[in-house]
């Protein structure tokens, strides 16, 4: 029964207020008492079944509220560093409540009529206004049991997403659920896809400087980019994802495609496989990389970080937040960073800076929210992207990684600048309207190099070019998603409108006035400055537009239950997509402007999928889902066709898998096979050649599987194979059919692990520690290049300790690489990769 109710409070204090019952009955009850048992707050409830992992008490409290139908507020100073034993069985929520409370050092009391404090014992004493407690204004809470109005923990509605991520699992490393596109946030065991939503704690103990940091925790993901170039870029599942290709808050061509930072994000999520279906289309086949965007708590925050990086890196970041109005429904959360200094390659230095402002506002039926995000990212003899290896010779060794093959005078400087706006509205409590937009502008301007091995002694020729860009990226998408029932059936029906649009202002490769050269990647020859003439060179800015890309789409899904408790979950729906791209001749000037490639391709991409729950922690899924994607465009340099437009492609996937909560740690299996048409640098010409075929499996775990002892990691398998190809020997017989697809390692594992030292042995200390491994992989389609397998193991320290206030300070120490390995990162799309050497990060968190 839905209740509303008013908690009336002063100064600080921390409530509880429990909805889902008749406070009507209870409140006359307790008329005549100004302080009642906290027992008579909650009426006459019958008890509820409850299962809560045992882990930090946050939480725990978050699964409370949940399954126990109760709404929460509460400091999170108070439980920040406490631990809970959890419980399952039957309940009644107040014996719930000192379950999870017994061993914490917190007691609860009545402060009113409908009000439980929560209390720091140390300050007990003090009487009836305890200095280690925390009061909230007056605050007006409405409910059901399935608490689905979120005023009181920021936790959006079933169907909205506005608001506070699904909650953390035990650990805190992931999150119980993430946000899968139009179908909006769903939980990761009731989810047909393989999902992992790494949460901002994570990014704070492995001190991550931008996404792809982030992202290698996931065995199925590895990077493409060197680590001192200007950019983040993926491999997932064996097939290439830009930064482009990442989602901000669900919507694509918003986030900078070169690198985003870290800051003022709350969750990086990864979903594995196609994303048509979720997400327009926009994308790319291996999986999509989302991000979430920080939202003001409760509780207001001030955060300060300082961190050093080798060799002579400041990074300094505040995080500021803090709500506003009678019940808190407006939120301010401010992220600003400057980070400055040399990096442990030679020669090159990095300046960042970083401002991420986030608004929202939480009504009872209207949630909307704002964010704006700026960067600069300034780069001193960056490393290229775009370094390769002549057809038929050995791939020589990687050169020392900290040795840098760039020159002194080189440089990569970029202004990036995003707004995105969304607003909800409950039509009712299980059917909400949504609209989102965005907009965003990329500048870079850049001298740099790269180069082409000649010989298997190291022996190079490097190249100098500029191409100055600029990108425009507007993006709007309207909806819908209700909950229903038809007789025994449940639906969840979403329905989806999307545009997108990217424009490319650049005109590409500049080989005037820029000399090449023989160096060595073990002896680079460096120039000294005023080698290269710049003056007069374009600028982004003065650039003719180049492509101009738009998708558009529309989508409908209905994900049906049967039997209750979501036991048997099936999908039905597709989107229409279609994609328009128009290319025009940059060079020569005399024919600028003119079309050189103008398509308008349309397709109704089909999904399928099915989710299977014997029992409550147990659910096998499967899916089939397709994609049309805008064709492969050529790089701008190290091939012979350079920006060549191929047309869009079609892809599909099969996968089915299985995921089993164990409470506290998680374990998930998936098999898949993914097709797409096959896009490389062919011995320096990028070309499109029958299909690329991936089959993989992948095994991952992640929670807190002993008490102090957190895990996260996984292996995969992939068996890419190049198939139908058309490249043909003289005999007329397909040169590549069958061979293993390049750059794609069959075996990659990862293993994150955090251990907290016993209280008797050092209170407070956590010992962490990662390994990653790749196997070797194949450089070219012909199979006769080779790139040996690596391992790197990651070492750090964490220590917490309460400051000012009884507030937080956490100091934390990471060496990556330990071992100073050498080799070579990565060896896709036809590019090679040197990995980064040993790192040192330390980092000091106060918050006030």
């Amino acid at each position: 029964m839905a209740a509303q109710i008013s908690i009336v409070s002063r100064s600080r204090v921390a409530a509880i207020a429990l909805a889902g019952v008749s406070f009507g009955a209870m409140a006359q009850a307790v008329a005549a008492q100004p302080s009642p048992p906290a027992e008579r707050l909650v009426g006459e409830r019958s008890s509820v079944h409850l299962t809560i992992p045992k882990g930090p008490l946050e939480n725990g409290l978050v699964a409370f509220t949940e399954q126990a139908g109760v709404k929460l507020v509460y400091p999170t100073e108070l439980t920040a560093t406490l631990e809970t034993e959890g419980l399952d069985g039957e309940f009644s929520p107040i014996d719930a409540l000192a379950k999870l409370l017994k061993g914490t050092g917190l007691t609860y009391r009545p402060a009113g009529a409908t009000t439980i404090t929560l209390v720091n014992p140390r300050y007990a004493q003090l009487g009836p206004d305890p200095v280690g407690s925390v009061r909230l204004d007056e605050l007006r809470v409405e409910g059901d049991a399935r608490g689905r109005n979120t005023v009181t923990t920021g936790q959006p509605p079933r169907s909205g997403t506005i608001g506070q991520p699904p909650a953390p699992y035990a650990g805190g490393q992931v999150a119980t659920g993430t946000r899968l596109g139009m179908l909006g946030n769903r939980s990761v065991l009731t989810t047909p896809f393989s999902v992992t939503g790494y949460t901002e704690k994570l990014i704070r103990d492995q001190e991550a400087q931008s996404i792809g940091d982030v992202t290698l925790n996931n065995p199925s993901v590895r990077s493409d980019a060197p680590a001192f170039s200007e950019r983040d870029s993926y491999f997932i599942r064996g097939y290439s994802v830009t930064n482009l290709d990442t989602a901000f808050d669900g919507l694509f061509y918003l986030v900078s495609p070169r690198r985003h930072f870290v800051e003022g994000i709350e969750r990086v999520e990864v979903l594995l496989g196609p994303t048509a279906l979720l997400s327009g289309g926009i994308g790319r086949i291996g999986g999509t990389i989302n991000l979430v965007p920080k939202r003001a708590l409760d509780e207001p925050l001030a955060r300060l970080t300082t961190t050093y990086i080798s060799d002579a890196q400041i990074w300094t970041h505040a995080d500021l937040g803090r709500r506003f109005g009678t019940f808190k429904e407006w939120g301010v959360r401010f992220n600003g960073a400057y980070r400055n200094g040399a990096t442990a390659l030679d020669k090159n230095e990095i300046e960042v800076g970083v401002a991420a402002l986030g608004l929202d506002y939480r009504g009872e039926r209207v949630r909307a929210s704002l964010d704006l995000v700026h960067s600069r990212q300034n780069i001193t003899a960056p490393t290229s992207l775009f370094n390769s290896a002549v057809a038929d010779i050995r791939i020589p060794r990687n050169p020392a990684n900290r040795r840098n093959t760039a020159s002194s005078f080189e440089f990569n400087d970029s202004r990036y600048n995003m707004a995105v706006g969304r607003v909800e509205y409950d039509l009712t409590p299980d059917t909400t309207l949504y609209a989102a937009g965005g907009i965003s502008r990329y500048s870079e301007d850049s001298l740099s190099s790269y180069y082409l091995i000649t010989n298997s002694n190291g022996r190079a020729t490097n190249t100098f070019a500029i191409a100055p860009i600029q990108l425009h990226g507007l993006t709007g998408e309207v909806g819908l998603r209700s909950n229903f029932q038809t007789g025994f059936i449940g639906h969840q029906l979403s329905v989806s409108a999307t545009e997108a649009n990217n424009k490319n202002y650049s005109r590409g490769y500049f080989p005037p006035k820029l000399p090449s050269f023989t160096t060595n990647i073990y002896e680079p020859n460096y120039l000294p400055f005023g080698s290269v003439a710049t003056f007069g060179l374009p600028r982004s800015g003065q650039q003719p537009l180049f492509n101009d890309l738009t998708v558009r789409s529309v989508a409908v899904a209905d994900t049906l239950s049967f039997g209750g408790d979501d036991r048997f979950l099936l999908t039905l729906g597709g989107r229409y997509q279609e994609v328009g791209l128009k290319s025009y001749v940059t060079r020569p000037v005399a024919t600028q402007g003119s079309l050189s490639t103008n398509y308008l391709e349309s397709r109704f991409s089909p999904a399928i999928t099915l989710v299977l729950r014997p029992f409550d922690n147990l659910s096998f899924y499967g899916n089939y889902i397709e994609a049309l994607t805008e064709g492969p465009i050529a790089p701008s340099t190290g091939v012979s066709n350079p920006g060549q437009v191929f047309p869009p492609v079609v892809s599909q996937q099969k996968e089915i898998g299985a995921k089993y909560d164990f409470g506290t740690y998680a374990v998930t299996a998936a098999l898949f096979e993914i097709e797409q048409p096959n896009a490389f640098n062919d011995a320096g010409t990028f070309t499109v050649s029958g299909l690329q075929r991936n089959r993989g499996l992948e095994l991952n775990l992640f929670g807190e599987p002993l008490p102090g002892v957190r895990l996260l990691g996984g292996v995969t398998f992939i068996d890419a194979r190049l198939v139908n190809t058309e490249d043909k020997d003289k005999n007329g017989v397909p040169d590549f059919n069958g061979n293993i697809a390049p750059g794609v390692p069959s075996t990659t594992f990862n293993l994150y692990g955090e251990l907290d030292l016993p209280p008797w042995l050092a209170p407070g200390l956590t010992l962490t520690g990662r390994a990653i491994y790749t196997s070797g992989v194949y450089f070219d389609q012909a199979n006769r290049q080779t790139v040996p397998d690596w391992t790197r193991f990651d070492a750090g320290l964490r220590y917490t300790f309460e400051g000012v206030n009884g507030k937080p300070v956490v100091l934390r120490a990471t060496v990556r690489n330990v071992l100073d390995e050498k080799y070579w990162a990565s060896a896709a799309r036809g590019f090679l990769a040197v990995g980064a050497p040993r790192t040192f990060i330390l980092s000091a968190s106060v918050d006030f």
